[in-house]
Formats: structure tokens, C-alpha cells, sequence
């Protein structure tokens, strides 16, 4: 048997759980119709054949119509949901892992314009920032609903076959009664922490007599809301050591902070530049003052701070969340000594942050939530050995190689500069962003065990390419800084490139023109705030950086306020002027129907990338497919199999920014949806 701490077996009550690793509830959007069906179920059931103990669905499933999903919850309270649960639960049983269920009542946390338009409820009138709904106060009839609502839930999920359930109680309802900050009460419900405790207790208290005492019973709760306003550590731990010796709960997840507002979220949930595991040691704190088997996950996402979790007794089980998001087999890799494999988490957030447009989906793993159509594992191919060349080392290229090195072929990946990375590298010129390297770093390992062979500095024309003999040309060229939009001077912009990269020094007084709303302009400002320049961010936009997620934008932020920067919105620049030493913006505001001109010694000007895309369009005519995707085929998970040309000597793609100016996912999901069937 492994000594590895994190391989140890761990035994919760009769729970046998095979080692220390848990992902823990979160919600990925993944439901259809609010029931987790097949999409959500892969999606789990990949993280069990990855080796992981314990996964824990549905972040924060819902118990009642009046707790409208705010980002795709499970619909917990339909019956139909049982038969989804129960074959979500098969599934994962059947490779060796345990699953339960997080449930929830949402409170204030959602809003009401949505399904049924049910009011919003909450213990007192006081309304959340981040969802902006104006709660209805609790009635004595409310109450009591809500809790025969989370009594019929938890037997619902007893009923589909799940191994427990968590209640979860930090931001939500129940710690909404706990939070002075957010109970505001005078009756039984209110004022002191025993009355303030009271509506949980009678929620755990229902539960339990639903369920029995054999069923597994936990709470995700907040233990310190870090917040003058809210619940105190020392209540907050109070809480903790309550309900452990109340009887009525297994075990505890700890959570510390709050998540009103995003910027508080963005603590929470800690992203890229913030400390690992900012949260564990008090933590572990919690389990030694409630002696309660403890898990707890926030920022745990290298193998090494995990072990050390599991090794110092601060934590019995855990949790890897976001880092399963990134690489699902993290347990099995350990296990068969290939921790070095390990696709990392670089913290970019872009996981959570994609919830709310939509679906959660891992910044340079395309595999996570379509394990429908994209393995995680690419299989070898059944075909003959092909040479495949790749043009362009960045995200999109290096995805390319390292499928197609797995798939078993000859592949030479040809880079323009000195290193490989592409953009990824030029955000990393903000030492806050460093760790969006790991994206690259992990391509050029994988591609080192595989035999990819990576030429840098060879600025690839057709005759290179062709020289090459290849039977496949993947064009990753990525794009350039765009000023084409401007109607007169684009010679004296200056691109956020040439910040990050140190090839011109921000001026002391700087305007920075964000035309694109995400990372990239976001990246150059807090690079020029945290150099001292005097910096105005003007934008076109109703607000800055729509593009930013909740928990990423407040880094941006909190450097800007802090540089005492001034923002300007709903202005379009038109065109730039030489004027001496400054350089003068003249932008238009749409809703005056006039011209404002802005001077500053730079101006910085960000609006996309427009594609390198000379070389494609060298090799187009010589290829069998003549560049062309046959999307059809591509959306059903075939093989790409046109024929254009019958004289052609390749077949040729043209992915990423090469494309069009998008982003790190969408180029490495070109690339392996592509090449993982060539």
C-alpha cells in the first residue's frame, strides 16, 4: 500500500472512501431542463475513472420553486429528478468512487424575474449586491415550507442512491438566519445566536428524521464571514462546534469569507496571483475545535499543497475542485507515478466565471463537460503514422503537436520567436498573471515526452512547410494587435503587446483604450497602474471589461482604484494625432451625438488581434482540402474527410487567433477536436 498521504483510505461513519480527494459541489451548468442528465453525468463519471473518492454534485441544488436557479442549479424538487440522480449515481459508483449531493434554498441569492416569478425570500429585507433582488421578509407559513421543502429533497437524493447530502450554508438561506449582517429579526428567528440558529437546526433537525440516522448528513457553512458586518470567528466557530454536537451532522466543509459581492466572492474563491490556500490553516482550526471529519477546498490546486493538507491534520478529505476541472485523473496520475502529468489549474477563474454566460468550461481543457465528444485520454491512432507540421508555438499550436504526438505521429512544430507561447507569454509580462504559464509550460512537457520536436526562431514561409514533406499543416499563427478600426493614426498607437513585453515603457501619463472588454486590456492597465503612470481607461462600453467574469475582475479593479486611475465609458475611439510630445484621442460619444478629444503622452489601444494569416493562404492551393472545415462534420464528431483538391499534398487547418481573435479555450478546442481524429 502507498504511504502517500493522499492515497491513505479514509472511512466517514460506513462510507469507505478509497483515498483524500474530492471535488467539491459546484455548479457547471451542465443540467438540461434543470436535471442532471447525460452531460452532467460524464462529466462527474470522468473525475471516478480518474481515481478521485468522493465528487460532490449539484452546487447548491434546489429544494423549492422560490429558489429559481441562478446558474443552472439542479431543480431539486421534481420527482423526476430522481432517475437522473440515480444514474449519475451508478455511473460513478461503478468506477469505484462515492458521490453526493449539495442542497440548498437559495434565499436572497437569485432573483425573482425568472421561472415561476416567485418573490425572493430571505429572514429580512436587506438585498444582495451581486444578485440585486429585493427579498420578501419569512412568514411563520414560509418557514415552514422551506423546511418540509429541504425534508422532501434530502429524500429525494436518499432515494436515487447517493452516498449523503450537504446543506449548503454560507451566502444562502440558512446562514442567512446566522448572519447578523443579513437577520435583522425581532421574533424567535432573530437577535441572539441560539435564535438566529434556530431555523438550520429545524432544517437539519427534518432532514435527519426524513433520512435516518445511517444516511450521511453534512453542512458547507461559512465559519467566519470576515466582514465587520457579519458572523465573527468566534461565532462562526461557535456555530460549528453546535451543530457537531448537536447529532445532526457527519461532517463539516469549511468555508471563510462572503459572497454578497463579487469582490468579496473573488477571496473566497481566490484566483490567479493570490496566495495557495489562503484558507487551511483555519481550517484546520475549525477541525480541531469541533473534532468533526473536515473538508474544505479553496485554492488547493497542486498535489503537493494537498498532501500537505491531508499530512499536517487539517483536513481529512481534500478538496481539488477546480484543479479536476483542469486534469480529472489527478488520483489516478499520483497513484501510477506521474504526478509531472498533471495538467495544472493556473487559477484563471475562467471556469467559474463562464457559468453565468452559460456553461463552465476549463481554460485549456476542452475535454471538461463534453466528455460526449473530447476524451480527456486520445487514443492512438488505428491508421498509418502521418507527418503532421505545426505552424506557430502558441496555445492553439502546442494543443495540435501534443494530440497529434499522442495519436502517434511524426509532428515538427515551427515558432516564429525565440520562445514558444504566443500571447499567453505577453500576459505573463504582469507578474500578478505568471501563472497563465503553466498553460504553455505543461504543452512543452507533454510534447518533450511525446517526440514533438519544437523549432524556434524559424519564421516559417510555404517552402519551409513543404520541405517538410507533411501530410498534415496545422497554421497556429496566431494575429497581431488590431488598429485597422482606426480611421487615421495607427503609427502612433501604442499596443498593450508592446507594455507587457517591456519593448516600450509606459509614459507617466497614459490613456488606455479597451475596445475588446477582456483580459488583454485589463492586463496592459493594471501593468500600467502598477508602473505609477497617471492612467485614464476609457471604453465604449456601458461598463468596463464586460467581458471579465465576477471572481476576475476585482484584481483589475481593486490595482486601479489603487492607482487612483479614472475610467471613462460609452466613448468609441475614432482616430489618433501626433500633437508634439502627446498624442491626442478623438472619440465619439454616441448617445451626445458629439466628438471629445483626449490628450495623453501614450495612448494604448486595445481592440483584438487581426489574424497572421499570409502563410495559410501561401499553402491553401496546395492542399487537398484547400483549407476548408466541413463544420458538419466537425459538430458530429467526425473525421474531416473533404477533398477539394485532388492534386493536393496535405490537408491544411487554420486554427486560434489565425482564425479570428478569440481566446486561450477556443484555440486549444480547434485544435484537439480537430486533431484528435487525424
Amino acid at each position: 500500500m502507498s504511504t502517500d498521504p493522499l492515497l491513505q483510505p479514509y472511512r466517514l461513519r460506513h462510507l469507505h472512501l478509497r483515498n483524500r480527494l474530492m471535488s467539491t459541489a459546484h455548479e457547471p451548468a451542465y443540467t438540461e431542463d434543470g436535471m442532471p442528465k447525460e452531460r452532467y453525468r460524464l462529466y462527474h463519471a470522468e473525475k471516478a475513472k480518474g481515481g478521485i473518492a468522493l465528487t460532490m454534485i449539484g452546487g447548491s441544488s434546489v429544494v423549492a420553486p422560490d429558489s429559481p436557479q441562478a446558474f443552472g442549479n439542479i431543480l431539486l424538487y421534481k420527482d423526476e429528478v430522481v432517475r437522473w440522480l440515480a444514474e449519475l449515481a451508478d455511473d460513478v459508483h461503478d468506477h469505484g468512487a462515492a458521490v453526493m449531493i449539495q442542497m440548498t434554498h437559495l434565499g436572497r441569492r437569485t432573483n425573482w424575474n425568472k421561472a415561476d416569478w416567485l418573490p425572493v425570500i430571505a429572514p429580512s429585507n436587506v438585498r444582495e449586491p451581486s444578485h440585486r433582488a429585493f427579498p420578501k421578509i419569512m412568514e411563520d407559513w414560509d418557514i415552514a415550507r422551506v423546511i418540509e421543502a429541504y425534508a422532501d429533497g434530502a429524500e429525494r437524493v436518499k432515494a436515487a442512491g447517493l452516498d449523503g447530502l450537504e446543506l449548503e450554508c454560507y451566502g444562502h438561506l440558512i446562514d442567512q438566519f446566522w448572519s447578523p449582517a443579513t437577520n435583522k429579526r425581532e421574533d424567535e428567528y432573530g437577535g441572539s445566536l441560539d435564535n438566529r440558529m434556530r431555523f438550520g437546526l429545524e432544517v437539519f433537525s427534518a432532514i435527519r428524521k426524513r433520512v435516518g440516522e445511517d444516511f450521511l448528513v453534512g453542512a458547507r457553512m461559512v465559519c467566519d464571514e470576515d466582514w465587520d458586518r457579519g458572523i465573527t470567528r468566534e461565532e462562526g466557530v461557535s456555530i460549528a462546534r453546535r451543530l457537531a454536537a448537536s447529532g445532526l451532522i457527519d461532517f463539516v466543509n469549511v468555508i471563510r469569507g462572503h459572497i454578497d459581492t463579487e469582490e468579496a466572492l473573488s477571496h473566497v474563491i481566490p484566483g490567479m496571483g493570490s496566495r495557495s490556500a489562503p484558507h487551511l490553516d483555519f481550517s484546520g482550526e475549525v477541525r480541531a475545535a469541533t473534532r468533526m471529519p473536515t473538508f474544505h477546498a479553496a485554492r488547493i490546486q497542486d498535489v503537493a499543497t494537498a498532501r500537505h493538507a491531508i499530512e499536517s491534520g487539517k483536513l481529512d478529505m481534500v478538496g481539488m475542485t477546480r484543479a479536476h476541472l483542469a486534469d480529472p485523473h489527478i488520483a489516478r496520475k499520483v497513484a501510477e507515478g506521474r504526478e509531472h502529468q498533471i495538467r495544472p489549474c493556473v487559477g484563471m477563474a475562467y471556469c467559474i466565471d463562464s457559468i453565468y454566460s452559460g456553461q463552465a468550461v476549463c481554460i485549456h481543457n476542452a475535454a471538461t463537460g463534453r466528455e460526449a465528444t473530447i476524451p480527456h485520454v486520445i487514443a492512438k491512432s488505428d491508421g498509418p503514422r502521418r507527418k503532421v507540421v505545426v505552424v506557430g508555438a502558441g496555445p492553439a499550436g502546442l494543443e495540435a503537436a501534443r494530440v497529434a504526438g499522442e495519436r502517434g505521429h511524426e509532428v515538427v512544430v515551427l515558432e516564429a520567436a525565440a520562445k514558444a507561447g504566443g500571447q499567453v507569454r505577453i500576459a505573463a509580462g504582469l507578474k500578478r498573471r505568471r501563472e497563465i504559464m503553466g498553460i504553455v509550460d505543461w504543452r512543452l512537457a507533454e510534447c518533450a515526452r511525446l517526440g514533438v520536436a519544437i523549432r524556434c526562431n524559424v519564421y516559417a514561409e510555404a517552402a519551409n512547410v513543404t520541405s517538410e514533406e507533411p501530410d498534415v499543416v496545422v497554421v497556429a499563427t496566431g494575429g497581431v494587435p488590431n488598429m485597422s478600426f482606426l480611421d487615421a493614426g495607427q503609427d502612433v498607437a501604442t499596443s498593450p503587446w508592446d507594455i507587457l513585453t517591456g519593448a516600450i515603457k509606459p509614459a507617466a501619463n497614459v490613456l488606455l483604450y479597451d475596445d475588446n472588454g477582456a483580459h488583454p486590456g485589463m492586463t496592459a492597465a493594471e501593468f500600467i497602474a502598477s508602473a505609477g503612470s497617471e492612467l485614464e481607461v476609457v471604453t465604449p462600453e456601458r461598463m468596463l471589461a464586460p467581458d471579465i467574469g465576477g471572481t476576475s475582475y476585482p484584481a483589475y479593479f481593486r490595482a486601479l482604484s489603487l492607482a487612483r486611475a479614472s475610467i471613462a465609458i460609452n466613448l468609441r475611439l475614432e482616430r489618433l494625432e501626433r500633437r508634439g510630445n502627446r498624442v491626442a484621442g478623438i472619440f465619439f460619444d454616441e448617445y451626445g451625438k458629439r466628438h471629445i478629444e483626449k490628450e495623453a503622452d501614450q495612448i494604448v489601444v486595445e481592440h483584438g488581434s487581426t489574424p497572421v494569416d499570409e502563410l495559410y493562404f501561401e499553402l491553401k492551393g496546395g492542399s487537398t482540402n484547400l483549407g476548408e472545415i466541413d463544420h458538419e462534420a466537425l459538430l458530429a464528431n467526425r473525421p474531416q474527410t473533404i477533398v477539394r483538391n485532388h492534386e493536393g499534398r496535405y490537408r491544411l487547418f487554420r486554427i486560434g487567433d489565425a482564425v479570428s481573435s478569440r481566446n486561450i479555450h477556443a484555440a486549444v478546442y480547434d485544435a484537439i477536436r480537430l486533431m484528435k481524429d487525424v
